[in-house]
């Protein structure tokens, strides 16, 4: 009988040029170049080469750039169908909501290299995010919105939308750091999904509703929320030994804390985790939490790391992913917690639309099999409650 294999571990469905994740080596490389070498770079030149393959000119980080400017803000119609969503709708729930009824009219010439009309309307998309998100965020707190910003660089412009003054030089890098870090990642669940969307020929915007969905699960991109608001509840370094040891007690995951493909360190969370020391060197909130994200790491290293594991890990392989210590960067930066996964897919959706223009010229319909575990054809079904035999 043939194994079934339902989270489909080790499984190759299919090819890909975009990212390579080396989970022996703890290495992931966006278009064959190394992580650590592209998370200073600017967001707009990491997202050109991540979609179309080679290294931006000037002309066409700048192009990019202005294309995305052109897209940024919300329409008249965006905003009255934002508005009418009840306010305490989660906020990824607010983006698989609203992705699909966005208007992707170009109103700015963009040449690209490939991608044809995935390419356009989904960075079309990709612009609009933020400002849904920001948006939001100023319409929840009663603030006037949309608030917006005419920066071309769009992390210091979703900053200033956000809260509505000028971000400083240092919480811009933060974030857009983190954000390339965060951009692309092959197969996750939440790209896997939106392939399954476009092979049955569904349009872009059907394709990243489905990715935002999938990221918004707490063993996905949803992992970010928790883990912080599990570090907010321990309240003190002091006291993570004792929490990570009664959660363990009680069969629960520590969110944030190992990852499905890694065999050793996540290397984002490696470059995420000097970061958050010196974003939130300067509150002394931020420096609690990151204190205690710390603590429970290193007890979950402790307590988890007791030889190998069930899943073929080395002792001590269990530690921090991207998801981690991602949290306190953003919480530095004012995000509330609840907005984590939603700047998320602010960054992941170049990911999803790199995808789209990969897959789409190739693409077939996915369409699995299942056991059929029910009653035998042709067998002799009892009667419905309440009809005679």
């Amino acid at each position: 009988m043939t194994e079934i294999n339902i989270g489909l571990e080790g499984v190759l469905v299919g090819e890909t040029a975009i990212s390579h994740v080396d989970g022996e080596r703890g290495q992931l490389s966006y278009r064959g170049i190394d992580i650590a070498l592209l998370a200073q770079r600017p967001l707009i030149q990491v997202a050109w080469l991540l979609l179309f393959g080679s290294e931006p000119s000037p002309q066409q980080e700048q192009q990019l750039a202005h294309y995305l400017l052109a897209h940024r803000h919300l329409t008249e119609n965006e905003c009255q169908t934002l508005g009418a969503l009840p306010i305490t709708l989660h906020p990824m729930l607010m983006l698989q909501a609203m992705v699909p009824m966005l208007e992707l009219q170009c109103q700015a010439d963009l040449d690209i290299p490939v991608g044809g009309k995935d390419a356009l309307q989904g960075l079309i998309i990709a612009a609009k995010l933020p400002g849904l998100v920001s948006a939001w965020l100023n319409r929840r707190q009663g603030d006037d919105w949309p608030r917006r910003s005419n920066a071309i660089d769009p992390v210091r412009a979703f900053l200033k939308s956000l809260h509505g003054s000028e971000p400083g030089d240092l919480q811009v890098q933060a974030l857009n750091s983190a954000q390339v870090l965060q951009m692309e990642h092959s197969y996750n669940a939440g790209t896997f999904a939106g392939r399954v969307t476009l092979s049955s020929q569904a349009p872009i915007q059907s394709s990243i509703a489905s990715s935002i969905g999938t990221l918004f699960g707490r063993l996905h991109g949803g992992a970010d929320q928790a883990a912080l608001e599990f570090a907010a509840e321990v309240g003190n370094p002091d006291h993570a030994a004792a929490a990570v040891a009664d959660a363990l007690q009680r069969g629960e995951r520590i969110m944030g804390m190992g990852h499905r493909e890694y065999r050793t360190v996540d290397p984002r969370a490696t470059l995420l985790k000097p970061m958050a020391r010196q974003v939130c060197a300067e509150q002394a909130q931020s420096a609690r939490l990151l204190a205690t994200l710390e603590a429970i790491e290193a007890a979950c290293v402790a307590q988890l790391g007791q030889g190998a594991s069930a899943k073929g890990r080395p002792a001590g392989a269990i530690r921090a992913n991207v998801e981690f210590y991602k949290g306190a960067v953003f919480h530095a930066l004012g995000i509330p917690s609840d907005c984590f996964t939603a700047v998320f897919a602010m960054a992941r959706v170049f990911g999803y639309i790199a995808h789209a223009i990969e897959f789409r010229p190739q693409a077939r319909l996915i369409r699995p099999r299942a056991r059929y575990l029910g009653n035998p054809p042709g067998a002799k079904q009892p009667p419905a409650s309440g009809r005679a035999a």
